[in-house]
């Protein structure tokens, strides 16, 4: 794979060349899009330090990583998560755990093919920060209403985070990453770490609006 930066006003973009087509599905997967005989990835307004951290990486973790989202390759998510909890600790960050990693730390059993996390408005830097090893693409100004910020890291598998969730993520219904959820988060004990994740019932609700039915059963096997 071959790499480029290019930046145009407040908006940066990351390109890669030569991908192989087993991945191209996988590329777009994780929000890279086909151009010019490439793929691109912008992100507006990225913390300049971070942008330089991230694409000196990507030439090293972003074929694993598109290999997990492929599946290609097994997604060691315990690992990833301990170092996760591991880093987010020694910062002091205010964080908790959503999507499928949330229900796998309380025993359903599934496997996670990322990690989502929910960071503070004023914790989402820091959180690439404490991830700069990992760090693939740099935090960013999201660009979508549900959130102020928006990271990815791979460390062992892919790490993903939004700060400062906005009213928007529960509309038209609560999810299990907006402020509804952040109201009833509850605390669960996974190997030696407390994590703060969404109330089950939650996660239960969006998984059948979403039509996981298998999900749904493994949650309802637990409860």
């Amino acid at each position: 794979m071959r790499f480029e930066r290019r930046a145009a006003g407040e908006i940066l973009q990351f390109w890669v060349f030569d991908v192989g087509p087993e991945l191209e599905a996988a590329l777009a997967e994780v929000g890279w899009e086909p151009r010019e005989g490439g793929w691109a990835k912008s992100f507006h307004r990225p913390v300049p330090e971070q942008a330089a951290r991230a694409l000196a990486n990507i030439g090293h973790l972003l074929q694993p990583l598109l290999r997990q989202a492929a599946g290609a390759a097994a997604v060691p998510w315990e690992a990833a998560l301990e170092t996760v909890c591991g880093r987010l600790k020694s910062g002091g960050l205010d964080w908790w755990l959503c999507g499928s990693a949330a229900l796998a730390v309380r025993g359903v059993r599934l496997t996670p093919r990322d990690l989502d996390l929910v960071v503070a408005d004023a914790d989402a830097i820091a959180v690439g920060d404490l991830l700069a090893d990992g760090l693939i693409e740099p935090v960013c100004r999201a660009g979508w209403p549900i959130s102020n910020w928006w990271g990815r890291a791979f460390l062992h598998a892919r790490v993903e985070w939004i700060g400062g969730v906005t009213s928007a993520a529960d509309e038209p219904q609560a999810t299990d990453f907006g402020p509804a959820a952040a109201t009833r988060l509850e605390a669960v004990r996974w190997r030696a770490w407390q994590i703060r994740v969404p109330p089950l019932d939650l996660q239960r609700a969006v998984s059948a609006r979403r039509g996981l039915a298998e999900r749904v059963a493994l949650i309802d096997q637990l409860t």
